[in-house]
């Protein structure tokens, strides 16, 4: 039985590669994340941030070295694989939920399926959690009745009822329209605010510079950089990360 290491570390990435076919998305990345950290990961488009979390929840695998999520190795958890999954929440661009099911029963099924609350529970804390992320009313509406906004929180809420130890957040306002990004944003800043480990790949640098603990900057399948969000925006040191700041702070 692998055994967590002592300093608070969730998950670390070891000498980590992927490929599709000739064309190398991560090269050789290192990393390791703490519990309570809020990472954003940025980069150019293609650069291997979506592939990176899609690695650390083992929806994609690896061609060589390791992942390790408490301690336990992803790549060799074979069938464990499913229970290491359901300690992580994935948020993705598109929000993925059932459309013939109510809001509250999206947010139960997984509790009950594979966690094996009761219904009564699952509901309860379905309830708290739709509070949390500002739509109680909406529990016994379906997703089509919801502006995206709305389903992105729903997609939040749904992720939170596994009582996950890691959330991944896959560029999750990127299909919002503007007014509505905001409101998702918002639950992000309060999930980090209470402590909650979060990887987030987004182009949303407001939020990465006041919530983030550390940004992460991808390019070519490589960490280029890896800073306080404020060391980043004032002085990014490659020449790439450079252009990417300047274009965001002159968008």
């Amino acid at each position: 039985m692998a055994t967590e290491p002592q300093d608070g570390r969730l998950v670390e990435l070891e000498g980590v590669r992927k490929s599709f076919g000739p064309h190398v998305v991560l090269d050789s990345i290192d990393l390791s994340i703490r519990r309570g950290e809020a990472v954003v990961v940025a980069g150019p488009s293609g650069s291997g941030k979506s592939t990176l979390l899609r690695c650390i929840n083992g929806l994609e695998a690896i061609d060589a070295g390791d992942i390790r999520f408490e301690g336990q190795s992803i790549p060799k958890a074979g069938k464990g694989i499913y229970r290491l999954r359901a300690e992580m929440g994935m948020v993705f661009q598109s929000f993925n939920l059932f459309p013939h099911k109510t809001v509250l029963d999206n947010v139960t099924l997984g509790p009950i399926e594979v966690k094996g609350l009761s219904r009564l529970d699952a509901q309860t804390r379905a309830r708290a959690l739709l509070e949390r992320v500002g739509i109680p009313e909406k529990a016994d509406a379906v997703p089509a009745d919801l502006s995206g906004g709305q389903q992105q929180r729903v997609a939040i809420a749904r992720a939170l009822a596994m009582e996950p130890k890691l959330m991944l957040f896959d560029e999750p306002t990127s299909a919002l329209d503007p007014e509505m990004i905001r409101e998702v944003l918002d639950v992000m800043r309060d999930l980090a605010r209470d402590g909650m480990t979060m990887i987030v790949v987004t182009h949303e640098m407001g939020f990465a510079r006041e919530v983030c603990d550390r940004l992460l900057f991808i390019d070519a399948g490589a960490i280029v950089e890896d800073a306080p969000p404020e060391e980043f925006f004032r002085g990014a040191k490659s020449e790439r990360a450079r252009e990417f700041v300047d274009k965001i702070i002159h968008h």
